[in-house]
């Protein structure tokens, strides 16, 4: 019995299983992702620092995560030695980019100077909750 989830965004572009996620080509972003990325580097921006580079080893990991924590309905930290914002039901990306500025360490992770490079993610449980995913590294 494989257990559905769905990558959020505008249309429903993907499904991912308990055994396989099928993912986006490498960098190919979907709308959601880099919604992400945008109101991320916006946030950025109005406190005078450089936007962040999408990163494809970050993809992958916001990605890989993202899905797990949709599958298993957890909102966990992952164990990669990255900085990462989790967050789990906003109903878009302003919603979350929005909510972790307002708590002191996601916002620290946002606006931190050293970090250049970001990877982010979306996914919908099988039972509708949307889980966020945005990794940084330097």
């Amino acid at each position: 019995m494989f257990a559905k989830m769905t990558l959020c965004a505008a249309a429903l572009l993907f499904t991912a299983t308990t055994e396989e996620t099928t993912q986006p080509t490498e960098l190919e972003l979907l709308p959601i992702e880099k919604n992400i990325i945008t109101y991320t580097n916006a946030e950025r921006a109005r406190h005078g620092l450089p936007a962040l580079e999408v990163d494809e080893s970050l993809m992958k990991s916001a990605r890989k995560h993202g899905a797990w924590m949709a599958r298993s309905r957890r909102l966990v930290h992952t164990r990669q030695n990255v900085a990462e914002n989790i967050a789990m039901g906003q109903s878009s990306s302003k919603e979350a980019v929005n909510d972790w500025m307002h708590s002191s360490g996601h916002r620290r992770n946002i606006l931190n100077s050293r970090y250049r490079r970001i990877g982010a993610a979306a996914y919908r449980s099988p039972g509708g909750r949307i889980y966020w995913c945005q990794q940084f590294m330097w």
